[in-house]
């Protein structure tokens, strides 16, 4: 992953929307508004700002419009490699790690952790990942963890339950030595001491 983290387009911003640019729109601009490709203008004086020549729109846009990047002061090189280490790791990666690789506040990574995570959740695929009766193969899959097991041991049940079965044991064998017409009755359970509140 060392490799992968010297790639120019997570260290240059302009970089960046060049490599979001030709992974997006790869025949042309397309508008994030009405949706028109390949008909705007370039805005020489912003690089990636755009002016969309559809009558009924003129708006100016950027690749970021109508993504998880929009709207956002934190720079776009910042954003991919947050999209990159969150995709890559194994197992999750917490916002203050991040904030020390990326170098920006926590509260800002939390922000773009939130925006990544709720971009890559579950949604409905219109057909079978790889087509329809395809095998589809998933490589360094982390599942699970220790299994879980309920607690058995004496120290972890309540004292008055423990006192109960102790007594409910003593009065079993004395009534299998007792005569049929003689009951066992239940002992009264006693407050705890004061020394054990």
């Amino acid at each position: 992953m060392a490799n992968e983290l010297q790639n120019k387009t997570f260290h240059n911003e302009t970089k960046a929307r060049q490599w979001l640019e030709s992974h997006l729109w790869p025949d042309g601009p397309v508008c994030g508004h009405c949706g028109s490709i390949n008909d705007a203008t370039a805005i020489e004086t912003r690089p990636g700002l755009y002016q969309c020549n559809a009558t009924e729109c003129r708006s100016q846009f950027t690749v970021t419009v109508g993504t998880l990047f929009e709207r956002s002061h934190i720079p776009l090189n910042k954003w991919l490699m947050a999209a990159f280490l969150v995709c890559s790791s194994k197992k999750a990666m917490s916002a203050l790690q991040m904030s020390r690789m990326l170098d920006i506040s926590y509260k800002s990574t939390w922000f773009m952790m939130h925006r990544i995570r709720e971009a890559m959740r579950d949604g409905t695929f219109p057909a079978p990942i790889g087509g329809p009766d395809k095998v589809i193969e998933a490589d360094e899959t982390y599942v699970g963890g220790k299994p879980r097991t309920e607690p058995t041991s004496q120290s972890h049940r309540n004292r008055s339950s423990c006192r109960l079965s102790s007594a409910a044991a003593k009065c079993a064998r004395s009534m299998s030595k007792m005569q049929p017409q003689r009951r066992c009755a239940k002992p009264p359970l006693r407050p705890p001491a004061a020394n054990h509140i």
